[in-house]
C-alpha cells in the first residue's frame, strides 16, 4: 500500500492510501484501446481458421451418436463378420477410437455417414451393453462432397483398402446406386465406383448387378455368395430364364437360416432339369431383354429392336471401352 503527504490544518502528514501509484508501466489508454482490438482481431482470426479447417475436414470434431444418418448413402456393406466387430468393441474399449469417421453435415443440425460404418456401429454397441458416456460420442471429420457421386466414391475406397468388399456387395452398390439416379446406369456406377479395378474384374462386377436384379429381393445372404457360383448362377439364367423364378419359389417355400441352408437349395435348384433356350451364333434374342435381336457374325454385329436404348448404347460403348 503506497503512502503520500495530505495538506491538513497542522500541517503536511503522510497518509495510508489503496492507490497505486502510477509507474513508467502504465498503459495510456489509447494504447490500451489498440492492443485490445488488436487481441480480437487475432481471436477473430483462430476463430475463422477453425471454422474453415472443420469445414475442410482438417479438424477431427466429435459428435452424439443419434445425431448420425447410418443410412444416408446406400451402404455397400451387407453385414459384418461377428469376430472383426468383437476385435474392434474390445480395441475401442481399450484404447479408444483410434480413426474418424466421415460425415456430412445435413440439415437441423444432423450428419450422414459416408464412411466408418463399422466404426459407428461398434460404438453405438458398447454404448448400448455398458451405457458409459464414454461411448455416446463419435470423432468424425467433416466432409463437403461436391456431389453425390463423390461421397458414394469416398465409401467404396474406404472399404476397398480397409475390409474387401465381396462382388455381389459392390454389384448391389452400383445396381441401387444407378437405381436413385446417382449414375445414369448401373454400368456407369461400376465404371465410376470402381476405376482402379481391372476390366475384367470390372465385367464380374457387371454380372452381380445383373444377379442382383434378378435375385437380390429373394437372397438372405447374398454377400456369401462366391464369385465362382454368382457368375454361373447369371449364366445359367441367361440360358433358362425359368430358373430365376424356381430358385425365388423354392427359397420363399423354406426360406433358409443360414449361408449353408440358401447354398444348398440353389444347388438343388441349379441341378433341376429346366428348358432353356437355345440360341444361334447368326440371330437370337438377347437373354436379359428380348426385345433386342443381335445379328451378325465375326467383324460385324447388328442390334435391333425397341430395346435398343440411348442407355443401352452408352452401357455398350463403356463396357467395350473397358475391354481395351
Amino acid at each position: 500500500m503506497a503512502r503520500r503527504k495530505r495538506l491538513t490544518p497542522l500541517g503536511l502528514s503522510e497518509a495510508e492510501t489503496n492507490e497505486a501509484p502510477p509507474t513508467a508501466t502504465s498503459m495510456a489508454p489509447v494504447a490500451r484501446i489498440a492492443a485490445d482490438s488488436a487481441t480480437r482481431a487475432a481471436l477473430e482470426d483462430l476463430a475463422e481458421e477453425m471454422r474453415q479447417a472443420r469445414e475442410d475436414g482438417r479438424m477431427v470434431i466429435t459428435l452424439p451418436l443419434e445425431r448420425i444418418e447410418l443410412q444416408h448413402l446406400t451402404r455397400d456393406r451387407l453385414s459384418f463378420d461377428a469376430e472383426d466387430m468383437v476385435a474392434l468393441m474390445a480395441s475401442i474399449r481399450a484404447r479408444g477410437q483410434q480413426t474418424p469417421i466421415e460425415v456430412v453435415a445435413l440439415d437441423g443440425g444432423r450428419y450422414g455417414l459416408i464412411s466408418g460404418a463399422r466404426r459407428l456401429t461398434a460404438l453405438r454397441q458398447l454404448h448400448d451393453q455398458t451405457g458409459d458416456p464414454a461411448f455416446a460420442r463419435i470423432k468424425a471429420l467433416l466432409r463437403s462432397p461436391a456431389a453425390a457421386t463423390d461421397a458414394y466414391l469416398a465409401m467404396v475406397e474406404e472399404n476397398e483398402i480397409r475390409s474387401n468388399l465381396s462382388f455381389y456387395e459392390r454389384g448391389r452398390l452400383a445396381h441401387e446406386a444407378a437405381r436413385l439416379g446417382v449414375f445414369d446406369s448401373a454400368a456407369a456406377a461400376v465404371r465410376a465406383l470402381f476405376v482402379h479395378v481391372s476390366a475384367s474384374k470390372r465385367s464380374k462386377i457387371l454380372n452381380f448387378v445383373e444377379l442382383h436384379g434378378a435375385l437380390g429381393s429373394a437372397l438372405r445372404f447374398p454377400e456369401a455368395i462366391p464369385e465362382k457360383l454368382g457368375l454361373a448362377l447369371v449364366k445359367e439364367i441367361r440360358q433358362s430364364p425359368s430358373l430365376r423364378e424356381e430358385i425365388i419359389r423354392r427359397l420363399a417355400e423354406t426360406p433358409p437360416c443360414s449361408v449353408g441352408e440358401e447354398r444348398s437349395i440353389l444347388d438343388r435348384v441349379r441341378r433341376m432339369p429346366l428348358p432353356s433356350k437355345k440360341l444361334t451364333p447368326e440371330r437370337h434374342a438377347d437373354a436379359t431383354d428380348r426385345s433386342v435381336m443381335v445379328e451378325g457374325g465375326a467383324g460385324r454385329l447388328i442390334l435391333t429392336g425397341p430395346g435398343v436404348t440411348a442407355r443401352l448404347i452408352s452401357d455398350l460403348k463403356g463396357w467395350l471401352a473397358d475391354r481395351r
